[in-house]
């Protein structure tokens, strides 16, 4: 099926020489086709325009460039490059963060009171309160978490450490200076690639060196911690079932499951499902997490917090004894 083959293409370039040339009459008119013919687009066209419109996105004016951003993540998830994309979309998220801090800095400044919701339209009220950028900036957000969340279910992305730490803390400031979590976008930022850790089943007196990627959170790495050692014969419990650990990797969708264990810090501290595995500290330099048994019975459906991310989580060995005693030597009780 080839409906709109070229025209997509067509469009991109319009949308591109348009945008260039600062035709602003041009570029609307551009823009609208650009739109229309990507519901028609195939693959091949896709693939080829994602890294075009990501280059683009510095040149786009502040109004249509978080669209522009979604529309090159759609060519993402279609098979074009997150790795050509992602420098591009990346820049101008942090851009359009610091803006929205801005946003946020003036709309205190300015009377304060409740912001308003992002994924509203700007009035010409809240433009006169904190001008055009910072208000463009803050109600593009939801767009350019839609577009940064696509580039970064690819883990080449995630390996550009220097570009995501620089975003997530631009992420962090303006959650803190609104209340508005972004999570989607923070907890992808935050996802760990290729990370040791260190794992002590407090009952058994036995560890385990592991190392886990593409984790989107700890209910994820919960589910899949019970498949590796209950399902691996290393410590007694439930084990889950083939299809839900399958969900945690790579399989689609989500089915229900029972917690094993109860997660916690070395200082005894609970580790709850609800955050991420950057939540477990560090300890000489790796990630050290206690297994206690479950206070009481939890269940959730097991499954991706990003259901186009890889996740996984392998047993690289079992500590032996004097391992694992000096690593059990620094742990504080557990505390309820």
């Amino acid at each position: 099926m080839i409906f709109g083959k070229k025209k997509f293409l067509a469009a991109v370039g319009d949308f591109e020489g348009a945008v260039r040339a600062q035709d602003a009459e041009a570029a609307e008119q551009a823009f609208a086709k650009l739109g229309r013919a990507a519901a028609k687009a195939g693959d091949r066209e896709l693939r080829e325009a994602g890294p075009r419109l990501a280059a683009l996105l510095p040149s786009v004016p502040h109004g249509p460039r978080g669209t522009v951003a979604v529309l090159a993540g759609a060519c993402v998830e279609r098979g074009a490059d997150a790795a050509a994309c992602a420098p591009g979309i990346l820049a101008s998220a942090r851009e359009a963060f610091t803006a929205a801090a801005e946003f946020c800095t003036r709309w205190a400044d300015t009377g304060g009171g409740d912001l308003p919701d992002p994924d509203d339209e700007p009035t010409e009220e809240i433009i006169g309160r904190t001008g055009i950028e910072p208000a463009a900036g803050w109600f593009s957000l939801p767009q350019w978490e839609m577009a940064c969340v696509a580039m970064l279910n690819d883990p080449a992305v995630r390996r550009l450490s220097e570009a995501t730490a620089e975003l997530l803390e631009r992420v962090e400031r303006v959650a803190e200076a609104s209340g508005h979590e972004f999570k989607c976008l923070a907890y992808a930022l935050r996802v760990l690639d290729d990370e040791p850790l260190v794992v002590l089943h407090r009952a058994t007196g036995t560890g385990y060196a592991l190392r886990m990627s593409g984790i989107g959170d700890n209910f994820q790495l919960h589910t899949l911690l019970a498949d590796v050692l209950i399902g691996g014969k290393h410590v007694p419990g439930r084990a889950p079932s083939a299809r839900e650990a399958a969900v945690c990797r790579d399989a689609p969708g989500q089915v229900e499951t029972e917690g094993a264990f109860n997660l916690v810090g070395p200082d005894g501290t609970w580790i709850f499902n609800e955050g991420t595995p950057t939540d477990i500290p560090v300890v000489d330099g790796t990630r050290l997490l206690v297994l206690d048994p479950p206070p009481y019975r939890r269940c959730w459906p097991a499954g991706r917090f990003f259901p186009a991310m890889r996740g996984d989580l392998v047993l690289d060995r079992v500590l032996d004894a004097a391992e694992t005693a000096s690593w059990f030597a620094g742990l504080e009780p557990a505390k309820g």
